[in-house]
C-alpha cells in the first residue's frame, strides 16, 4: 500500500493528532496536554529515535498546531469531504515548505524523504506528515484515513488492513463496542 517512509509519517500523524488534540478517547473526555506537559506528550508521540533535546517548547507548540490541522484532514476524509481535506493539506504543505529529497539511510538504498523549508524538528515532521497525508488523501487509499466509530471516541487511525474494514482507533474501542452490542442482544432476549 504505502512505502515504509510514508507509513512511518502516517503513524506519526496519528500519534500527534491523538496525543495533542482535545476530544474523547475510549469513552471518556480527553484533554490534550498543555504548558509544561506538552513537551513530554510531543516527545512520546514522535518516534523513539527523536532526541528530546532537539525539541523546545516553541517547537512543541508548533507541532500541536499542526496536529489540529491534521485532525481536520482525518475528519474531512472520514466524512467524504476530500475537497476540504485537500484545502487544509495545501495550506500545511505551503506553510511548511514541504519538499521531497533523496536521502540515504546507512545500509539501505536511496529513499525519497520529505523535508520542510528549514531543518527544525517541528517543521520537518509537520512537512513530512502533511506530505504523507496528501499522498494518502490524493489517492485511491484516501478511505484508509479514519476517525474511530466507537461512541465517545474521536481518535484517528490509518487502516492498514488488507480488506480496508477497520472502524476503530484501537482494539479497546472495538472490544467496547462489541461488548455493548452483546449486552444489548442479551437484554432483548430476556
Amino acid at each position: 500500500m504505502f512505502d515504509s517512509h510514508v507509513v512511518t509519517l502516517l503513524d506519526v500523524s496519528v500519534s500527534l493528532v491523538n496525543a495533542l488534540t482535545d476530544g474523547s478517547r475510549r469513552g471518556r473526555p480527553f484533554s490534550a496536554p498543555r504548558g509544561e506537559a506538552l513537551h513530554g506528550a510531543v516527545v512520546a508521540a514522535l518516534p523513539s529515535a527523536t532526541n528530546p533535546g532537539d525539541l523546545d517548547q516553541e517547537q512543541a507548540a508548533y507541532l500541536a498546531r499542526t496536529a489540529h490541522q491534521m485532525r481536520s484532514v482525518f475528519e474531512a476524509v472520514d466524512g467524504g469531504h476530500i475537497d476540504d481535506a485537500a484545502g487544509t493539506l495545501n495550506v500545511l504543505l505551503r506553510s511548511t515548505g514541504a519538499r521531497p529529497q533523496m536521502d540515504r539511510v546507512p545500509g539501505e538504498p536511496w529513499q525519497v524523504h520529505f523535508h520542510g523549508a528549514d531543518d527544525s524538528l517541528a517543521v520537518g515532521w509537520s512537512a513530512g506528515c502533511a506530505t504523507a497525508l496528501a499522498l494518502a488523501a490524493g489517492s485511491e487509499l484516501a478511505g484508509r484515513l479514519g476517525v474511530c466509530q466507537a461512541p465517545q471516541c474521536d481518535r484517528v487511525y490509518v487502516d492498514n488492513s488488507r480488506n480496508a474494514v477497520r472502524q476503530f482507533c484501537s482494539t479497546a474501542c472495538q472490544s467496547r463496542v462489541k461488548a455493548a452490542a452483546f449486552r444489548a442482544r442479551k437484554a432483548r432476549q430476556r
